[in-house]
């Protein structure tokens, strides 16, 4: 019912993703450095409920998108590959939402249904979460066997991934905190950021 093969070639491919800075990862290193690792869990589950939505979506709807119009399916990729490439140069110049900015503190008195909300609603209009999971997700279910387990398998391996990631950049929130009280540092962060952004865009993009 399950490709061993895909799933394991799918694990290191996917903590690869979790592990580059995003929305919801920027989200959970300011929040811990904000509001401390506790109270940005209730983002971090509001986030994985949108992960998972997105994830089935995403697939079940590329499933019928490459079978009836392929051409749709290129134009959303170039699409998707082309947005993170603009949201890179954004972080790269330190503007837009994605940046760090450590003189942010609209989240001191937000409660832990408002995080939550705001995790559900990150993930969900995440330009690379959709992007990512259209993009790939397709390339790791076996066309021969059910879709229904296979999508459950991988769902569980991205929010176990997410998971982790997530608890580690908010822990090191109070960390980078120190490290970032110089503007010039948080430049560069911003500036590694947005490097590595536009090379995924690119990567999207051409493959």
């Amino acid at each position: 019912m399950l490709d061993t093969t895909l799933l394991l070639l799918f694990i290191p491919t996917f903590l690869v993703i979790s592990a580059t800075p995003g929305m919801c990862m920027t989200l959970a290193l300011t929040l811990g450095m904000s509001i401390g690792v506790r109270r940005t869990m209730y983002m971090m589950w509001g986030e994985l409920i949108g992960v998972a939505m997105v994830s089935v979506l995403a697939v079940v709807g590329v499933a019928s998108i490459m079978l009836n119009y392929p051409s749709a399916f290129l134009v959303l990729k170039y699409a998707g590959g082309a947005y993170l490439v603009y949201l890179g140069i954004q972080m790269w110049r330190s503007r837009g939402k994605m940046a760090i900015d450590l003189a942010d503190n609209s989240f001191d008195t937000v409660s832990g249904r408002q995080l939550a909300i705001q995790g559900f609603v990150t993930a969900i209009a995440n330009p690379k979460g959709w992007a990512f999971t259209v993009s790939l997700l397709p390339s790791f279910i076996n066309p021969d066997m059910p879709m229904p387990p296979q999508l459950a398998a991988l769902v569980v391996i991205i929010l176990l991934s997410e998971f982790t990631f997530l608890m580690l950049y908010a822990t090191g929130g109070k960390t980078l905190r120190r490290m970032l009280e110089r503007s010039d540092n948080v430049r560069l962060i911003n500036r590694l950021s947005g490097s590595l952004m536009i090379a995924v865009g690119i990567w999207l993009a051409v493959s």
